[in-house]
This record gives C-alpha cells, structure tokens and sequence, in this order.
C-alpha cells in the first residue's frame, strides 16, 4: 500500500495599499484592501477537499485576515519565524526609491540597513522547514512573498538568495513536497491562481 507524501501549501497574504503599490511591507501592520478581502474569501474554495494536520501563519493582521477569510481561522499557529523579511530602514520604501540613491540595491544579495540579511531570512525559514519536516504531514501556512520565497529555496537546499527567483502574487497558493520520497523535496506548484 502506497503512503502519501506530505504536503506543504503556502498561501501569500492579500493585497494591501502597500503590496499594490510596491512598498516594502515587513513588520507593518497593513490591513487587506477591500479587492484583498475578497481574494482571500477565494482561497478557501480553491482548497477545498483537501486535509490539513495544522495551519501555520505569520503573525501580521494582513496573514491571520487572509487566513480567517479563506475559513481557516479555528484553530491555527502564529509562529514569529513565519514573519515577513524585516526591511529596517527600507520598510514602506519602493524598490525604485530605493534605486535612486542605491541603483544597483538588491533585496536578496544586499539585504536592508537595520533590518534583515537574506542569511538571516534563511535561518528563520530553516527552523520552519525543521519543523516541517519533523511534523511529516500536510501543513498550509498563510505568510508573505519575500519570507515564502525564501522558505521554498531552503526547502529545496538552496541558498537563501535563491529565493530572488520565485514570484509570489498575492492570494496566490504555492506547494512544497516530495518527488519520490521524503529525501527529495520539490516544488509541486507555485504561484498557483
């Protein structure tokens, strides 16, 4: 009798003021726009049939709201380490302002003044994938794009730059699994609509 592999499903929160306009949104609290609200209302259907052992999320409002109106909001874990990238000095900034004192800025190679390193990223999503795996069963995580993005390249056992790779659309569902078995981790979807 074959065993099913475990799935990992992460949901990128909805859309905020800052996502649609291309601020950086790290530790800010920024609610969900009204077209947000309604693209998480949304998430629920499009898992639907399908079991999850435990549901994990961020601790900002725009995840915990994006998981509460998918219908997921009984019951689930708000683990720290699942927090956006931190962006000190760079947090509610646009990557084009940024531009224009640093051009060559890049988020996943230079990190942010007072905030975060990708390496320091890494670490974060490391514990998590840890714990992912120790837990061995399908898991759905409601986060952010950067923070995911960075989690899906250490799933892999690439380097947290890495995640400058993958693109995240808001609402959008991602699943991190398992080819064979539990010693080949793959990207089973990603920025699913």
């Amino acid at each position: 009798m074959a065993t099913t592999l475990p799935e990992i499903y992460l949901v990128r929160h909805g859309e905020t003021e800052w996502s649609l306009s291309g601020r950086h949104t790290g530790r800010s609290d920024i609610p969900l726009t009204p077209n947000g609200e309604a693209a998480a209302r949304e998430v629920g259907p499009r898992l639907a049939g399908r079991s999850f052992a435990a549901v994990w999320l961020s601790p900002s409002q725009r995840a915990r709201n994006t998981c509460r109106l998918a219908g997921f909001g009984a019951g689930v874990v708000a683990k720290n380490d699942l927090a956006e990238w931190d962006y000190g000095a760079y947090e509610g900034i646009t990557t084009k302002a940024i531009h224009a004192d640093r051009p060559d800025w890049q988020l996943f190679r230079d990190g942010c003044p007072d905030g975060e390193a990708a390496d320091d990223v890494g670490a974060r999503a490391d514990r998590i994938v840890t714990e992912l795996r120790q837990a061995n069963a399908s898991i759905l995580i409601f986060s952010s794009s950067h923070f995911l993005r960075v989690l899906a390249a250490r799933w892999l056992g690439l380097p947290p730059t890495d995640g400058a790779r993958f693109i995240l659309d808001t609402t959008s569902i991602s699943v991190l699994g398992y080819e064979h078995d539990l010693t080949e981790p793959v990207i089973r979807q990603w920025n699913g609509r």
